[in-house]
């Protein structure tokens, strides 16, 4: 640590100014053929998030939690691959997402996927898989079974596969309609018998309430309830989540979005996922790349998570994580403090 310090203190002056922390960060930010681009915002914002006093620079304190907290997640990220619904109804059952408007076939993943799992040294394995009950809210079959609002613009009647209607609950449910898919126990809810699945894995069922759909692998759709994933991947001090599968615009999007939420650096594996609708896949494109995501193809995840491609994206995430940390433990200790006081 002190000698990295040394090496960009360049004025000798025993802090870090925004020219010396700009170099660091040049150097930081590489990939096997050069440097990435950092941006004036990205290397100012991460300057900010990480002096912690707000002076402009960097002094030695400040260097010892950008040393084993920021370029740890960097340098020494672990890395865990969660796996969406690669399961048959999704790839040749009743959900099938080659019949949806993409027209894009789920078989395409598996080899992508069968090939990331045999070759990159991923600290943990995820399989997330729908587990519905008969009775799932979702299911078109199952629409005259709960209460229309008055405010839905389609009725009980009219509506057909991908409407989306209101149900009255409680509470109000937007809720896009699907066929019957993922049954408990059923065969469309097995995982693709193609699909590697590799031991000590981590499995995820969601969708198991009748009355709320889950999309996400962390969150049912309202977040009233959530699956263990976050304890998971927190217990195993995972970084980076990478995240593929079926469908690229509904759950494997969402799941992305909520490991942001949890101060994962999140990464998308953009050939290991299909969707059922292209302006959907790109409309959540945007979105993920927005919230700080990073969308790659496959031939660029092994040299990430062994840290030999290393994203300014990414280590902006990790700037705002150590930000967030930061702040709550100063919150922790002043309510410590002013619980104190008032004994």
């Amino acid at each position: 640590m002190k000698t990295c310090f040394d090496v960009f203190d360049a004025d000798r002056d025993g802090f870090l100014n925004e020219t010396e922390f700009t170099e660091l960060q040049h150097h930081l930010f590489r990939h096997r053929d050069g440097f990435h681009a950092v941006s004036d915002k990205q290397r100012i914002d991460i300057m900010k998030l990480l002096d912690e006093k707000q002076d402009g620079k960097i002094d030695r304190e400040e260097f010892q939690t950008c040393w084993l907290h920021w370029l740890r997640q960097i340098l020494e990220p672990k890395s865990a691959l969660v796996i969406v619904d690669v399961q048959n109804d999704f790839i040749s059952g009743t959900m099938s997402i080659s019949n949806c408007p993409a027209k894009q076939d789920g078989n395409d993943v598996i080899p992508i996927i069968n090939r990331l799992l045999e070759n990159v040294n991923f600290e943990c394995v995820v399989y997330s898989a729908d587990w519905h009950p008969a009775n799932h809210i979702s299911f078109i079959e199952n629409i005259k079974q709960r209460e229309i609002h008055h405010t839905s613009k389609v009725t009980g009647g009219a509506a057909k596969i991908y409407d989306t209607v209101i149900f009255s609950g409680p509470p109000i449910m937007d809720q896009k309609m699907w066929p019957c898919h993922c049954v408990q126990d059923s065969w469309g809810a097995r995982y693709h018998p193609d699909l590697k699945v590799v031991d000590r894995a981590i499995h995820i069922t969601k969708g198991t309430n009748p009355d709320i759909d889950s999309y996400s692998a962390f969150w049912d759709n309202k977040k009233l309830s959530q699956t263990n994933l976050v304890c998971e991947l927190t217990q195993k001090a995972i970084t980076d989540v990478y995240v593929c599968g079926l469908a690229y615009d509904v759950c494997v999007g969402s799941t992305a979005v909520h490991s942001i939420e949890h101060g994962f650096r999140t990464v998308l594996i953009d050939d290991a996922s299909r969707g059922v609708e292209l302006a959907d896949i790109n409309a959540m494109k945007q979105k993920l790349i927005k919230t700080g995501a990073v969308i790659v193809d496959s031939d660029r995840v092994a040299d990430m998570v062994d840290a030999t491609d290393r994203r300014p994206e990414l280590g902006y995430q990790a700037a705002l994580n150590v930000a967030m940390a930061r702040k709550l433990v100063k919150e922790e200790e002043s309510k410590k403090q002013a619980s104190s006081n008032g004994k």
